[in-house]
């Protein structure tokens, strides 16, 4: 009873917007093409269960794939510009510019790569996530802790040494602020793709709902996608608090 009064405080806010949310369509008469209400969009839910839940799994599995891929290059490149000054000065002008462009122009580019199917959806959240795990590992490896660089090298130790011993487990809590901010992103990114690919996933079951003027269906995909963006970025916070608690 305890838990379920906790999560009433925290969600008061959401579940009063939704119950105004349907009181004000039932009252309005809006049609439910313009905008269906929350208990019309539960209603789609349990009428197809398996639909939602089988292009939910394959959009969190694209997803998850995606970010830790994108969390892995990002890391792996930060890395190699720790190691080389040259290598810096080469890779991030090229991440800066490479991340500023809109995954919309990217996508027509890596679908005739890589073809028009999941696997270009793959790339796209593999670039969402790359850039913050960049940035902020790269940023993490250099902040070290006072005097600590000047001490390894007295002591003789080897640059792999320094790496492994001292850098990398500095940049451990940026590392968890890039996952807080990649997780979130991955969901939505993955969407995005399914929803101009028009092959399958969560994307692709809204752009057939909004063609065929189904907003249940079409509120119910997005409904589903900001649950799981929502929880990806309240344990990616968990996991940033507990790196900023313990591990400095």
């Amino acid at each position: 009873m305890s838990a379920v009064l906790r999560a009433l405080r925290a969600s008061w806010g959401i579940l009063a917007i939704l119950l105004f949310w349907q009181i004000w369509v039932g009252l309005s008469g809006v049609n439910s093409i313009v905008l269906p209400g929350p208990a019309a969009i539960l209603r789609s839910l349990a009428d197809a269960p398996g639909l939602y839940l089988s292009s939910t799994a394959q959009t969190l599995a694209l997803a998850a794939l995606g970010l830790v891929l994108g969390l892995l290059l990002g890391a792996g490149l930060a890395v190699l510009t720790w190691f080389s000054s040259l290598l810096a000065g080469l890779l991030t002008p090229l991440g800066i510019i490479f991340a500023s462009v809109p995954v919309v122009a990217l996508i027509p580019v890596l679908a005739r790569i890589f073809g028009y199917d999941m696997r270009t959806v793959l790339a796209i959240v593999v670039i969402i996530s790359f850039f913050p795990s960049f940035v902020f590992t790269g940023a993490g490896l250099r902040a070290l802790p006072p005097g600590s660089a000047d001490l390894f090298r007295v002591l003789g130790a080897s640059t792999w040494r320094r790496l492994t011993l001292l850098a990398l487990p500095a940049a451990v809590p940026d590392m968890s602020v890039a996952l807080r901010l990649a997780a979130a992103n991955s969901i939505l990114a993955a969407m995005v793709a399914e929803f101009l690919m028009g092959t399958s996933g969560l994307g692709y079951l809204f752009a057939a709902a909004r063609s065929d003027f189904d907003m249940e269906k079409a509120l119910a995909a997005s409904a589903i996608a900001t649950v799981i963006s929502v929880t990806s970025f309240l344990l990616a916070s968990r996991v940033e608090n507990w790196a900023a608690r313990n591990w400095r």
